[in-house]
């Protein structure tokens, strides 16, 4: 291959590269959060910081709306420019606003919850109850919406997570015993009335219920070990004999044979 056709194939890979470039799509709008809890206590002040960059990737103007099911609430929505200089700064009150956004330098917005955590309603074990920290969503002209994320946390009170950590206990206290061969039947059954008192918010049954399950499986693991150990003291004590026995016929048996002798 000369030269010319080397530099034919170089201008042509170089045309593709420019031309890949020119039609790739811009960075899309993103978003993240920073300090979203997984769980918080009833009762308890939260506060996250909500992060969407690039807004104006794909539309010069919408709506930026959220949502949550914190009360007292505070909303905060910081503009800033690319070089991280704020444009402008808006608080909400309540649990959902909207924001109008029209093309401008902004290159990220910051949205800050604060708020309360809320009674529960419900509660579950499995899978636990969640509630809605926050949903931001893009909302069009003509009233088209997109969700661009939502978070969620598992509420708690104090007795709701000692009857959660009492049945999580029971649960692995009763998982060890049935791998050791131990019958878990009784204690599996305390168990299941340990999570329904749980789902219907009654913690101090759950959490008595789920000492008993534990008990129950504990005495049971015991209960298989001190079988077992009877059972293989016994296969000694007969293996013991059978030695005995065989040692007594084959002494009895040189006896005989001596007095042939």
């Amino acid at each position: 291959m000369n030269s010319n056709r080397y530099s034919r194939l170089l201008t042509l890979l170089l045309a593709a590269t420019l031309l890949v470039s020119a039609v790739s799509p811009a960075a899309a709008l993103s978003v993240s959060a920073s300090d979203a809890p997984s769980e918080a206590e009833v009762g308890e002040s939260v506060e996250t910081t909500f992060t969407v960059e690039r807004p104006f990737s794909e539309y010069d103007s919408w709506t930026l709306n959220g949502e949550t099911n914190l009360t007292d609430v505070t909303w905060t929505v910081k503009l800033y420019d690319q070089g991280g200089d704020k444009l402008n700064q808006t608080s909400y009150d309540g649990q959902s606003f909207n924001h109008s956004l029209q093309q401008s330098d902004a290159f990220e917005i910051e949205v800050v919850v604060e708020g309360t955590v809320a009674e529960v309603e419900s509660f579950n074990y499995d899978p636990p109850q969640q509630t809605l920290l926050a949903e931001l969503n893009q909302v069009r002209e003509g009233g088209s919406s997109d969700s661009l994320d939502s978070w969620a946390f598992r509420p708690y009170t104090q007795d709701s997570d000692e009857a959660r950590d009492a049945i999580a206990s029971a649960e692995g206290t009763i998982a060890d015993a049935e791998d050791s061969g131990a019958s878990v039947s009784e204690a599996t059954n305390l168990l299941d009335r340990a999570i329904s008192a749980f789902d219907h918010g009654n913690f101090e049954n759950a959490n008595s219920l789920a000492g008993d399950a534990e008990e129950s499986a504990n005495s049971a693991q015991q209960s298989s070990q001190q079988t077992q150990m009877l059972l293989y003291g016994g296969l000694g004590l007969v293996a013991l004999v059978l030695v005995v026995g065989a040692v007594f016929w084959y002494r009895s048996q040189q006896d005989d044979y001596d007095k042939l002798g």
